[in-house]
């Protein structure tokens, strides 16, 4: 396990969509709740973004039974407008975002640092999901 606490994961996708509407939906508050979950079962029903350095996020993310939820939150390291945020987590993780034209698309390449409770491959899973939600959601917008 030691050997995972230093693991980066990478998860990525392309979204077909101009860069400043992909940054508008992974950003706003209002977009966010719609589509931060990673499975039908799960939704966010509240979302606050600071988004600026030093500024902090979070969103409640729970199962729509009512069964489990949890915050995932944290702060702002770096922001440049439609092309890079890094964050830290409240654990302490870090966390960096790409995004990157490509023509009328963008490609979003997110690294975060492994958590120690889950497998790494759950982890990525979990991660992958959320983002192809956000590409789905954001394509039909």
């Amino acid at each position: 396990m030691a050997s995972e606490l230093n693991s980066k994961v990478t998860v990525e996708a392309i979204v077909h969509a101009p860069v400043d509407k992909v940054w508008n939906h992974w950003t706003k508050p209002e977009h966010i709740t719609k589509w931060n979950s990673a499975s039908d079962d799960w939704h966010t029903p509240s979302a606050e973004n600071d988004l600026q350095v030093g500024g902090k996020f979070s969103s409640r993310m729970e199962a729509k039974d009512g069964s489990f939820g949890f915050d995932f939150g944290g702060v702002y390291d770096e922001v440049k407008s439609n092309e890079f945020i890094a964050y830290t987590l409240g654990d302490g993780r870090q966390v960096e975002i790409s995004f990157i034209t490509q023509d009328n698309n963008t490609k979003i390449i997110e690294i975060f640092d492994a958590e120690s409770e889950n497998p790494i491959e759950m982890q990525q899973q979990g991660w992958q999901a959320i983002l192809n939600n956000f590409k789905k959601y954001t394509e039909q917008q």
